[in-house]
Order: C-alpha cells, then sequence, then structure tokens
C-alpha cells in the first residue's frame, strides 16, 4: 500500500507542484492521504487531456464513479491513485458523494459548450476546487459549519485564478470557461478568444472575473479568523492566487501567453504564507 501512496505523491509533485509543496507543511502522518486526494484530482482533471474526445472521457469519468461505488474492487486494487484513494476515505470516512459530484463536474471539461453565468461558474468551483479544498480539511482536521464558506470562497477564487491562466491552452482547444454572460456584458465575440485576439472589451471582462476572485478572496480572509490552525496547511495552495491576479494587473500583461511565473517564486508564495496564515488570502 505505501506504494500506491509513494506514486500519488511523485504525480502530484509532477503535475501539481503548488499542492505537493502546501502538503509538506501538513504533519507527516496526513501527507499520504492528502496526496491520495490531491493525485485522484489530477487524474479527473487530466481526463479531457488524455482522451481528447468526449466518449472515451466519459467511458473514464464512469470507471471512477465505479471504483468510488465500489463495482470495480479488482480493478481499484491494481490502480495505485484508485487504491491509495480508497484507502483515505476509509481511514477518514469520507464520504463519497462529493468525490462523485467533483467527477460529475468535470463533465463539462469534455465538451465544448462554454459556462454560462457566473452562478454557473461558481457551482462548478464549488463541486471541485471547493470540495477539494474542504476534503484535505477533513483530513487535516474535521471542519466545522462555520469552515464551509470559507472552502467555498476559497475553491472560488482558486478556480478563476486558475482559469485566467489556462486562458492561453482553453482557447487552443475552443473550450470557454469565461461566463458567456461576463462576456457579452463586455461586447467579447467568443471567436476572437479562439483567434487569441486580445482587446479592450476582452480586457474589460478579464478585470470583471479578476474583481469577483478579489471579493470571494477577500470572503475567505474574513473567514479565516476562526479556522483552527490545523486545517491551514490545506489552504496553502490559494496563496499563489493573490499574486495571479496582480501580475494579470500589470500593463505589459498578455492574456493569450502562457505564465512564465517561475516555481522558485511560487514556492516563495507558500512559504510565507505558511509562516504568516494572513497571506494566504491576500488579494
Amino acid at each position: 500500500m505505501q506504494a500506491d501512496f509513494d506514486h500519488c505523491a511523485t504525480l502530484v509533485r509532477d503535475a501539481d507542484r503548488d499542492r505537493y509543496l502546501a502538503t509538506l507543511f501538513a504533519p507527516a502522518k496526513q501527507r499520504d492521504a492528502l496526496n491520495a486526494l490531491y493525485a485522484f484530482n489530477i487524474e479527473i482533471a487530466r481526463v479531457r487531456e488524455k482522451a481528447r474526445e468526449p466518449m472515451p472521457g466519459e467511458i473514464r469519468l464512469q470507471w471512477w464513479r465505479e471504483v468510488l461505488s465500489g463495482e470495480r474492487d479488482g480493478e481499484a486494487a491494481a490502480h495505485p491513485v484508485a487504491a491509495a484513494l480508497r484507502e483515505t476515505l476509509a481511514r477518514y470516512n469520507i464520504a463519497t458523494d462529493r468525490l462523485i459530484a467533483l467527477i460529475d463536474a468535470h463533465g463539462f471539461d469534455l465538451y465544448d459548450e462554454p459556462m454560462a453565468t457566473l452562478d454557473d461558474l461558481e457551482n462548478y468551483a464549488g463541486k471541485t476546487q471547493g470540495a477539494l479544498f474542504a476534503m484535505a480539511v477533513e483530513i487535516l482536521g474535521r471542519p466545522g459549519a462555520a469552515e464551509a464558506a470559507l472552502m467555498r470562497h476559497a475553491g472560488v477564487a482558486y478556480s478563476i485564478a486558475g482559469i485566467l491562466c489556462a486562458l492561453p491552452v482553453h482557447a487552443a482547444r475552443r473550450q470557454l470557461f469565461l461566463p458567456l454572460e461576463l462576456l457579452e456584458r463586455h461586447a467579447v465575440n467568443r471567436e476572437t478568444i479562439f483567434a487569441r485576439q486580445a482587446g479592450a472589451p476582452l480586457s474589460a471582462a478579464l478585470g470583471e472575473l479578476r474583481r469577483h476572485a478579489r471579493r470571494h478572496l477577500a470572503a475567505a480572509r474574513a473567514e479565516l479568523e476562526v479556522a483552527p490552525p490545523e486545517i491551514l496547511p490545506a489552504l496553502l495552495p490559494a496563496a499563489t492566487v493573490g499574486p495571479a491576479l496582480r501580475r494579470m494587473e500589470r500593463r505589459s500583461y498578455e492574456p493569450f501567453e502562457v505564465d512564465q511565473t517561475p516555481g522558485w517564486r511560487r514556492q516563495w508564495w507558500l512559504w510565507r504564507a505558511a509562516r504568516d496564515p494572513s497571506r494566504i488570502f491576500m488579494t
């Protein structure tokens, strides 16, 4: 079983470096479980990238649903991420319904239908990144009702920053996570996005979305004041959101250029936030 957890740690280290580094600030006895959870998220989030077409992607997502419902015991035991995840869920008594909801939400990723509204985006973020924060918190220490709002605000802010950073990738495959509601308000034609053409209307739309993320950061920061300290390692990845948004405010910012922020700088953001948790949700 330890080999399965080690596989998860390697996967997270290579594919989600921020979360891998954040786990190093958690107690050693809980790192395996955190990495199993994060490795599962990587497997689900990159289904479109690996499947390329909706039907193989749907089949892969259904396989994970069946793993969680106990229908593929033999296959799950042979899959290191599935095996480590199921051990983690049993060890920490985490209900599978949120993981299945996370899988269902990522079904959106397989198609080229646009995100319709900001509310739709928030709902997607709550079921994906918000749920991931919440389950990581459960591993580190049972959250109370007060932490539910904190996890949701963190998830929305983190999701928006991720979508903005991934805009070049999404545009290249004609995928649109920017809400149509927002684009229509600023008279942005989606075809200009797919053609990677920046301009004042798109800049205004992206600026509004960044302000929306900052409102959620501020709300999360207010909730953080009463959060128990043992859950903070689960929240550390959100320390990258504020700096990412600030980078996008620079005059030199080009929305269709891939972010080249060096890894050492991101590690610095996480280290500072670990020492001073008030930095986690700085806007």
